[in-house]
């Protein structure tokens, strides 16, 4: 019997991708009895990437993503096969609201990501003038648009709904998700499904109430309701420590990154940052693509990602005794309308939308900045960046204490921005990787899709690739 030969496959980044990647890798080799070896290389000396949680006098505080939304099921499902599911805990459903003209309203009933399902909680919304409520009631009359490869998710929302929809509602939801300016995101690549229903039902409202699967019905002793977004009560980083404890002994090397890839007679060498060197049949590269870029400068098809913007924001966490907040208001959080004269883009009340984080009789409240046209904020000191904080709260919140102890966390271009024509160009890049380095892929929040279902998706469809590669 001849015996197989042992392909090795380096996986370059040790985010929840490249992480989920040399999970299923491992798997399906195990299960299946395939012969590879799989190295997961990351430069920096721990895993996770943004991913990123502090324990700290009884409270869990997330650095980066506080959440996994449910309806996409690879977050949940990987959570389980690693053992965590009773660790499990949903948000609570409880009211939330937007900063628009001075003052909180309440998140209309029904609207999904910002486009109206029910019409009666939008008719006596106190966010739309009778103007914009109307202007926004042409989207039952208004005709298909053209059909277009790709366009700005802001013109397109602007022209079904007009612009205060767009300005008081959509924006600050979208721009929460993704860091960005609307004006300048791809429809095609973050919401290809808003385009279809334009295209096949000519109304978005009446395109979501055929295509969006109605709640079910809450139980009458039901106490509360579930979100629509889990965590974990050891906090996220709990799911990256599980599924490395899961990979093979020494298949993880951490505190030296991948600075060039090299194309050999026989697949691919990896130069590392330490001097050495690591041979690769098949490589999936879940970097940034900054990083990626720079390790492929040889190759002009890459230079794309040179110009590839990526924005900043800055997480900001503060502890307060419960007595400190002197106007408590019943819900999660709001976030910011562009109009608004808030720096901060958002706010979390994480005690209240996350009970199990944070002790008895505390408060902790978790803050963004960094607006598109604000970047400069994120390299203020720490002392400033509070005072900012403070002061916007305070509009709303009225605290009278200085917080027990803040954390901010700097993501410097960590929110890549899929900007119109983003899926030409990854198809264009895709295509040149294929014809010119076979067996390297990417995969990331760079590439294809953001949040952790978004990304752990990815490294299940590279682990795909590279199967079916080898």
């Amino acid at each position: 019997m001849i015996e197989m030969e042992i392909k090795k496959v380096v996986v370059i980044g040790g985010g929840i991708t490249g992480l989920s990647t040399a999970y299923f890798l491992q798997k399906e080799a195990k299960e299946k009895k395939i012969p590879i070896e799989i190295k997961l290389i990351e430069a920096s000396p721990r895993l996770g990437g943004v991913i990123q949680t502090i324990s700290k006098d009884g409270y869990i505080i997330e650095k980066g993503p506080d959440s996994i939304i449910v309806t996409k099921k690879s977050g949940l499902k990987l959570i389980e096969e690693v053992g965590l599911k009773e660790n499990v805990v949903y948000n609570t459903a409880g009211k939330s609201f937007l900063h628009v003209n001075g003052k909180l309203h309440t998140m209309p009933e029904g609207a999904y990501m910002g486009i109206p399902t029910k019409v009666t909680p939008f008719a006596v919304s106190s966010l739309f003038s009778m103007k914009g409520k109307l202007r926004a009631a042409g989207d039952f009359i208004l005709p298909r648009g053209k059909k277009l490869s790709d366009q700005a998710l802001g013109g397109f929302f602007r022209r079904r709904l007009g612009n205060e929809i767009v300005e008081n509602l959509i924006e600050p939801l979208l721009a929460g998700i993704y860091a960005g300016d609307i004006d300048k995101l791809s429809l095609m690549a973050l919401f290809p499904n808003f385009y279809d229903m334009e295209q096949n039902y000519r109304s978005l409202v009446l395109g979501l109430k055929k295509t969006v699967p109605r709640p079910a019905k809450p139980l009458k002793k039901q106490p509360t309701r579930k979100g629509m977004f889990i965590s974990l009560n050891t906090g996220l980083e709990s799911l990256i420590e599980a599924v490395e404890k899961r990979l093979e002994p020494g298949s993880i090397m951490k505190g030296t990154g991948v600075i060039k890839i090299v194309r050999a007679e026989e697949g691919y060498h990896c130069l590392l940052a330490n001097g050495t060197s690591v041979k690769a049949d098949s490589i999936v590269i879940a970097t940034d693509h900054f990083h990626a870029q720079q390790m492929l400068s040889d190759y002009s098809f890459m230079d794309v990602f040179k110009n590839m913007p990526s924005n900043s924001i800055a997480n900001v966490v503060m502890g307060f005794p419960k007595s400190a907040i002197k106007q408590d208001i019943e819900g999660t959080g709001f976030v910011v309308s562009r109009n608004s004269d808030h720096r901060i883009t958002a706010c979390t009340w994480t005690h209240k939308k996350w009970p199990t984080s944070t002790p008895e009789g505390k408060v902790l409240l978790r803050c963004f900045i960094g607006k598109p046209d604000d970047q400069g904020v994120i390299d203020l000191a720490d002392e400033e960046i509070i005072k900012i904080v403070l002061n916007d709260l305070n509009k709303t919140m009225n605290i009278t204490a200085e917080p027990e102890f803040h954390i901010i966390t700097r993501w410097k271009k960590a929110m890549p921005q899929y900007t119109i024509g983003h899926l030409d160009r990854m198809k264009n890049v895709k295509e040149s990787l294929a014809k010119e380095l076979p067996g390297v892929f990417l995969a990331g929040a760079s590439y294809e899709g953001v949040g952790i279902p978004g990304c752990i998706d990815q490294g299940e469809a590279a682990k795909e690739k590279v199967l079916h590669f080898l």
